[in-house]
């Protein structure tokens, strides 16, 4: 049976959501203990868009509540919880994760596998990922472009390739409910849905300058550059709107 981090760690939910209280160093530390006791655990990056999706959406609050470890990645999800007086420690986003966890895993020659994105951009990033850490070993890589008939013959190239760490870059509405549906047989210690962050290794696009995420406005950086996804970005003022008006719900226990 999976460990769940809130047995260990302290966590807040968030309507519903268990969502971990600790600062990026205390979650690197519990997932190289994972790593280490080959407890699997599939690590989801919260963000208000993913909390709104799971509250319209049954099954998707399942995915949300049944992964092993949930980080507060979103801006608006670190300001609901010290809003309710529930603070986090802080914002460990999901990029910046990823980067600690191949830190981590330089230490130990822990074995990565990348999959999603397309194929000029996970090769790129696998190329990056191990220049820049030379100690992993990038056990596979696989472009996300691949429908539920190819499953079975990645989760078998996954699995001969033993990793102790699975990134998996193919957005929200479709990363986490593949690692959801395949994590008891993909059985590998940190599987972890990473959006766009390939996109952004390999060079293809830029993370946000750092005025914008001192700034907490990330997401702003992302609407200016791409129009297109402010229908996404709804979601956000909604989040707010909700945690205001249901203040006194938000942290209870559902």
């Amino acid at each position: 049976m999976n460990v769940k981090a809130d047995s260990v760690l302290p966590t807040v939910p968030i309507f519903g959501i268990r969502v971990s209280k600790v600062d990026m160093k205390a979650t690197v530390s519990y997932l190289t203990e994972a790593v280490r006791n080959r407890e699997p655990h599939q690590v989801i990056t919260a963000n208000p868009i993913m909390v709104m999706t799971a509250l319209d959406n049954p099954a998707y609050m399942e995915i949300m509540k049944s992964a092993e470890l949930v980080v507060p990645d979103g801006t608006g999800v670190v300001w609901a919880a010290e809003y309710c007086k529930e603070p986090v420690a802080e914002r460990v986003a999901g990029f910046d994760l990823l980067h600690e966890l191949l830190r981590q895993g330089e230490v130990y020659n822990w074995r990565v596998y990348l999959l999603g994105s397309t194929p000029d951009v996970i090769r790129e990033t696998a190329s990056r990922l191990q220049t820049q850490y030379p100690r992993i070993v990038i056990a596979g890589y696989r472009d996300g472009y691949f429908g539920p008939e190819a499953d079975e013959e990645i989760i078998a190239d996954i699995t001969r390739s033993q990793p102790d760490l699975l990134f998996v870059a193919r957005g929200a509405d479709s990363q986490e409910p593949w690692i959801a549906k395949y994590k008891s047989r993909l059985n590998i210690p940190v599987m972890m849905g990473v959006g766009g962050s390939f996109d952004v290794i390999s060079g293809k696009s830029k993370r946000a300058p750092k005025a914008f995420q001192k700034l907490r406005a990330e997401w702003l950086y992302r609407l200016l550059k791409e129009p297109t996804r402010y229908k996404r970005m709804l979601a956000l003022p909604k989040f707010a709107v909700k945690v205001v008006r249901e203040k006194d719900k938000v942290t209870k226990v559902q």
